[in-house]
């Protein structure tokens, strides 16, 4: 897939992304083997489930890829703890593969430590978790130049026939 030209001023070259089935504005990036989203509203247990019925099922298809969460969007956060820890638990004992990375960006303090704390409760697993405030170390740690995660491309719409061939060629 060849990228589109660099925005004005940039010297990244903007990958074009693909909508893929799940929330809305899921995307992803097969140049780079990454998956992103930018939820919005209110993160609460029924969004963390949301996110882990999407990885999860995502994962079926394309067995090993990177995650780049941006929190960027919240309005708020009503999260339990003991919900954070449960999904933690769940995802390492889910997660069938080679390691992966999942960047979680939030400026904000609260979505930050919430971040930090999954980070912390995925050490020792597949899932290498890491928590940024900085999209362009984020970038660096997930091997992808910084333009790519503010997630303002035009992603190509969903297509399930085309997103079979895209797995298909991510695996090849």
């Amino acid at each position: 897939m060849d990228p589109i030209p660099a925005p004005r001023g940039s010297t990244s070259p903007v990958p074009i992304s693909r909508h893929i089935a799940g929330p809305r504005g899921l995307r992803y990036y097969r140049d780079y083997n990454l998956i992103a989203w930018q939820p919005r509203g209110v993160l609460d247990d029924v969004m963390l489930d949301e996110i882990a019925k999407w990885v999860t099922e995502v994962e079926k298809e394309l067995m090993s890829f990177n995650r780049f969460l941006d929190f960027s969007e919240l309005t708020s956060i009503a999260i339990r703890h003991s919900h954070v820890f449960e999904f933690a638990q769940k995802r390492a004992a889910q997660f069938v593969g080679h390691p992966v990375r999942a960047g979680l960006f939030c400026e904000d303090w609260i979505g930050f430590g919430i971040a930090r704390l999954y980070e912390s409760l995925m050490e020792n697993t597949p899932i290498q978790a890491r928590a940024f405030r900085n999209r362009t170390l984020a970038g660096e740690w997930l091997g992808v130049p910084p333009d790519v995660l503010t997630l303002k491309d035009e992603p190509i719409p969903h297509d399930r026939l085309v997103w079979n061939s895209v797995l298909k060629g991510a695996s090849a």
